[in-house]
């Protein structure tokens, strides 16, 4: 990539999503969350509908936001909606991409499931992590592409992982058709492909207005667990010997979580900044990436060559499945 100046803010790995937006009015601003119903989504939500915007949860169980929706169905500019989304269908992201009317301000893909333990495949054939994290977003944010340029200085917001740094997206075999499948491994690649997907943007939709850029929120307790065994909940320091979840101090809340979600989505100190990676609040640098590697963002990820090859590879795949 070439070199730039990297962002800095004020603010820290401890801040809030409310504190990232103190003084930040977000009034007559549209945003979709999706994943929003639990976890950082949820915080991500209450921060942006706290600053006056108006925002869609998509969740494959809209009955699940209902909570949410109460809470902010009283006077004020702040709102919150839900729609059925399952991104991991393209049937559904056709139907919530039809249903959708109207400029759109930020699209924060949060969604994403981790470390299926067995092979599992999409409707579409599409190995579950890669067509959930990265192939369900790129068909969603391609859906809403018109809408966001609509709205003038949209923002794609893309949450990927720490994950990314020891596993390049693998042209070769995306889908595990001929290696043997391992789930963190299919982990890392899909969100590998998700920072891919924010330098692809921020290259083919930049005279249409569109910044993208993709984030690592850090180590929280969230459903994204739900498919980790003990062995694996011991090894990351999520579980004791006794089976009791606990956390280590570098864990953060769930408002800490989300803190770097909402800087990207909604800081007017990230204005016009686009194709980059950030951690903390802050953008990171480049590194090598691999096994090794524990901070940063890898080289294979922000590669616009990759990028480039990745697109057209997600565009060719979706064609060839009768979205073209």
């Amino acid at each position: 990539m070439t070199a730039h100046t990297r962002v800095a803010t004020p603010f820290t790995a401890r801040t809030t999503a409310s504190e990232i937006l103190d003084g930040v009015d977000l009034t007559d601003r549209r945003m979709i969350v999706t994943g929003g119903a639990s976890g950082i989504g949820a915080e991500t939500v209450r921060a942006l509908a706290g600053a006056g915007a108006e925002v869609t949860v998509a969740t494959r169980n809209p009955a699940s936001a209902d909570a949410m929706v109460a809470e902010f169905a009283g006077p004020g500019p702040g709102a919150v909606r839900a729609a059925a989304l399952d991104l991991a269908d393209l049937a559904s992201v056709d139907a919530f991409v039809a249903a959708w009317t109207g400029p759109l301000h930020v699209l924060v893909a949060n969604a994403g499931i981790m470390a299926i333990p067995t092979r599992q495949l999409t409707p579409q054939g599409w190995e579950l992590q890669l067509g959930t994290n990265y192939f369900g977003h790129f068909a969603l944010a391609r859906g809403l592409h018109d809408e966001l340029r609509a709205a003038d200085s949209a923002r794609v917001v893309l949450v990927s992982s720490g994950a990314h740094l020891r596993e390049a997206f693998d042209f070769d075999d995306p889908q595990f058709e001929r290696q043997p499948y391992d789930p963190w491994s299919a982990y890392g690649r899909s969100k590998a492909a998700v920072v891919l997907l924010a330098v692809g943007i921020s290259r083919h939709w930049a005279t249409a207005g569109i910044t993208a850029n993709a984030l690592n929120p850090g180590f929280i307790t969230t459903n994204l667990q739900r498919h980790m065994d003990d062995e694996t909940l011991r090894a990351f320091g999520a579980m004791d010997e006794a089976g009791n979840r606990i956390e280590q101090p570098y864990f953060k809340t769930r408002e800490q979580g989300a803190a770097t979600t909402v800087l990207l989505a909604a800081s007017p100190l990230v204005e016009g900044v686009t194709g980059r990676y950030f951690d903390d609040n802050q953008e990171v640098e480049v590194v090598a990436g691999g096994p090794e590697a524990t901070g940063g963002v890898a080289a294979h990820a922000v590669d616009p060559a990759a990028a480039d090859r990745l697109w057209a590879y997600a565009d060719q795949a979706l064609a060839s499945r009768g979205r073209g």
